[in-house]
C-alpha cells in the first residue's frame, strides 16, 4: 500500500497576505479556498494563488510544517517562497 501524499503550502491572499496550512491534493484544495469553502481566513481574502509547497512523508509531518510555516515572519515566508520559485524555474 503506498502512502497517502501530504503538502504543506502557502496561499498569496488578494489582500497580499499569506496563509499557510496542510492538505493531501493541493489543486483540488486551491479550488476549494477559491470557491470560499477553505479556511475561515481565506474567505474574504480571495482569491488566493499557491506560491510555495512541499511534499511530506505524511499528514503528521504536513501538520508540523503547516505549524512551522505559520510561525514565520512575513520576510522569512517572502525569502522561503523567492528561494523555492527561483528554484523551480531550474
Amino acid at each position: 500500500m503506498q502512502p497517502e501524499r501530504a503538502y504543506s503550502y502557502i496561499l498569496r491572499c488578494a489582500d497580499g497576505t499569506f496563509y499557510a496550512g496542510w492538505t493531501s491534493d493541493i489543486a483540488a484544495r486551491v479550488k476549494t479556498h477559491n470557491a470560499g469553502n477553505g479556511a475561515r481566513y481565506t474567505r474574504g481574502r480571495r482569491p488566493v494563488e499557491l506560491v510555495y509547497y512541499e511534499e511530506c512523508i505524511n499528514k503528521v509531518e504536513a501538520c508540523k510544517r503547516e505549524w512551522e510555516l505559520k510561525k514565520l515572519t512575513r520576510k522569512q515566508k517572502e525569502e522561503l517562497i523567492s528561494a523555492w520559485q527561483e528554484a523551480s524555474e531550474d
